[in-house]
């Protein structure tokens, strides 16, 4: 009877010891999904913040670029860097706080002349089972600069927004209309008639028509058409193609893919900045006014340069003040040098014999930046592969997720805005996303 009573009593503090058990693991394992819950909290918080103060930001962007002083008086339109960062991070940190967080830290990474990257810490502890134990949640934001969505290619140069001629009942830009005619006289005379079949398309217009023709081979998708920029001409008819493959050089049309022998686009791109060209006008006349941010030293340098290889001066003294800051003998921690801060190999394949030389050095960077607009259609994207090299950018057909390649193609937009070129519209095309 003992021994019963005794195994009974054993038994009753086993019971006992798993009830213990089960209630303190329970316990735990609420603490621990409470520290899991509290962990999503703290991210969803940081996340939140990153993405408004980013937002405050893109709206401010251009103001930064704006003049300060118009006609001598203060302009309201200019926003100062400090400001400009001051707005971003007190828009995260309200957000941080409205969604919970306590302990915050902002900061900015990069050199940009106005940051395009916000980082927002929310750094309050958790509790789990009674204790304090550290933990940061960490997110980062971005204004994307147009260009930078992977697979959409030159689409962040914006289509064509100039002014339009018409030839049979197409558009187009008008120097393309005006070599166009030229072309088409010269044909005419050796028994061809050219027909355009296509000119200008809208992004709009691309779409739909990749909607109905959905192979990229032969229909560019939406964005990425060079038919967006008024350049190209789709001709025919069959028996046309034999004399354009032989003359069109002439005339500054070339063939664009081997695969179709209709479709040819105008290398001069004279007479417009719709895409960084614009050194000379239709009719072979220098034109462009550079911007009032440039040294009056180096302004023939760079109005020859743009007149020479036909692109944009104003395009050209937004990256020298980006690149140096207009200095001769600027050199960088990764081995750039002079004015347009030029790498060795580079400045040697373009037969830059001394990067020093500012007037040798700038008329190399405008003639690498003809060769880079030619090849990617697109000022961001050449921009891009001014800083980062052509194969990162031909590779994703955007603008690299590099944080110093995304400022700089960010700043000389911003430049160019604050300057009132046409170029610089495309900080208006700024996307705010979440990278971190």
């Amino acid at each position: 009877m003992s021994r019963t009573r005794e195994s009974s009593g054993q038994a009753l503090v086993l019971i006992v010891g798993a009830l213990v058990g089960v209630v303190l693991g329970a316990v735990v394992l609420g603490g621990v999904a409470k520290g899991i819950a509290d962990t999503g909290e703290r991210q969803r918080a940081a996340d939140l913040a990153a993405l408004a103060g980013a937002r405050a930001m893109r709206a401010a962007y251009a103001r930064v670029f704006e003049p300060a002083v118009v006609r001598g008086r203060p302009n309201p339109r200019h926003r100062e860097r400090a400001a400009y960062l001051a707005l971003g991070r007190r828009m995260a940190a309200a957000t941080a706080r409205r969604n919970g967080a306590e302990r915050i830290s902002v900061a900015f990474p990069g050199r940009a002349l106005a940051p395009v990257r916000i980082r927002v810490a929310v750094r309050d502890p958790l509790r789990v089972v009674g204790a304090r134990l550290a933990h940061v949640a960490v997110a980062e934001a971005e204004l994307a600069p147009p260009g930078s969505i992977g697979g959409l290619g030159a689409a962040g140069a914006g289509e064509y927004r100039g002014p339009f001629a018409e030839r049979q009942g197409k558009r187009m830009r008008p120097d393309v209309a005006l070599a166009f005619d030229r072309m088409a006289r010269a044909a005419a005379a050796d028994g061809i008639g050219l027909v355009i079949v296509s000119a200008f398309r809208s992004d709009a217009e691309q779409a739909v028509l990749f909607a109905r023709h959905p192979d990229p081979k032969w229909v560019a998708p939406p964005g990425r058409s060079l038919h967006r920029l008024g350049t190209e001409l789709d001709l025919g008819p069959n028996a046309a193609y034999g004399w354009l493959a032989a003359h069109a050089a002439a005339f500054h049309f070339r063939q664009r893919y081997s695969w179709e022998p209709w479709h040819f686009g105008f290398l001069l791109n004279a007479g417009t900045t719709s895409v960084g060209y614009g050194g000379r006008s239709a009719d072979g006349e220098a034109g462009g006014a550079l911007p009032g941010f440039v040294p009056a030293r180096f302004a023939p340098a760079i109005a020859r340069a743009a007149q020479r290889w036909s692109v944009a001066g104003a395009l050209l003294a937004a990256q020298l003040y980006r690149e140096s800051g207009f200095n001769p003998f600027a050199r960088s921690s990764a081995g750039a040098q002079g004015i347009a801060q030029f790498m060795p190999g580079t400045a040697a394949a373009l037969g830059l014999q001394d990067p020093f030389d500012a007037e040798s050095a700038i008329d190399a960077q405008a003639h690498l930046m003809r060769d880079l607009l030619r090849q990617f259609g697109s000022v961001p994207l050449a921009l891009a592969a001014y800083n980062a090299g052509p194969a990162p950018v031909r590779v994703c057909g955007c603008v690299p997720r590099f944080p110093e390649t995304q400022a700089y193609v960010a700043d000389i937009l911003g430049l160019l805005h604050g300057a009132g070129d046409a170029l610089g519209s495309g900080v208006d095309g700024l996307e705010v996303r979440l990278v971190r």
